[in-house]
């Protein structure tokens, strides 16, 4: 039986609700997963964990804030340990999920991951980040969510939400009925969007499958 115990860390309290539901569909539907254990998320805010580098001359660079994410890692740690039993030899990851915004995923990413993986140390770790948001995902999956979005045929055949920097603002323009809630609807959409989809059009969405496949492979 492939199993997974995962400790992840968000930066909203959308992604607190929806990472065990986004996971745990991506490890049996892509990765072919029987079983994988999501502890409770981590949130620390993005304003946080990144902040801009003195150093840079535009001001506008972002690098780790290390000590914020010594803290944050350590808590993910901390939790993987305590859910460890005697004997237990399921694999463990700790996860940092945020989002990109303004951000180059190509700069930024590599940054965090050298920090996660000095401070997790023997644990396996990655980063991920949503780009340009979380919602960039369902922008990348909209044909398959009628239920929740008002579409006209253009949105239906997007083949990639990143490159037109599609997010929030778009889902909110489209969504049906009440206003987009992210404590509310982030987990709904996660629950109902065509993962295949999703992939096909976010190169950043197919970063967190490859992380989870190579966690069964």
């Amino acid at each position: 039986m492939s199993r997974l115990r995962v400790a992840p860390i968000v930066e909203g309290h959308g992604e607190v609700i929806a990472v065990r539901t986004l996971l745990d569909r991506i490890w049996r539907e892509i990765a072919g997963g029987d079983f994988i254990e999501v502890l409770q998320p981590i949130r620390q805010p993005r304003t946080k964990l990144v902040v801009l580098d003195p150093e840079h001359q535009s001001g506008t660079r972002r690098i780790p804030n290390t000590a914020e994410l010594e803290r944050a890692v350590g808590f993910a740690a901390g939790k993987l340990q305590a859910a460890r039993e005697a004997d237990d030899n399921t694999p463990e990851l700790i996860l940092l999920l945020l989002d990109a915004n303004s951000d180059c995923p190509r700069e930024l990413a590599p940054l965090l991951a050298e920090e996660v993986v000095n401070l997790s140390r023997t644990r396996p770790s990655a980063v991920v980040l949503a780009n340009v948001e979380y919602e960039t995902w369902f922008v990348a999956a909209a044909a398959s969510l009628d239920e929740y979005l008002e579409l006209e045929d253009a949105d239906r055949t997007i083949d990639d939400a990143e490159a037109g920097r599609h997010g929030k603002g778009w889902i909110e323009k489209r969504f049906r009925g009440n206003k987009y809630s992210e404590t509310v609807d982030q987990v709904r959409l996660t629950a109902r969007m065509d993962l295949g989809q999703c992939r096909n059009a976010s190169s950043s969405f197919d970063k967190l499958c490859r992380v989870l496949e190579a966690k069964y492979m």
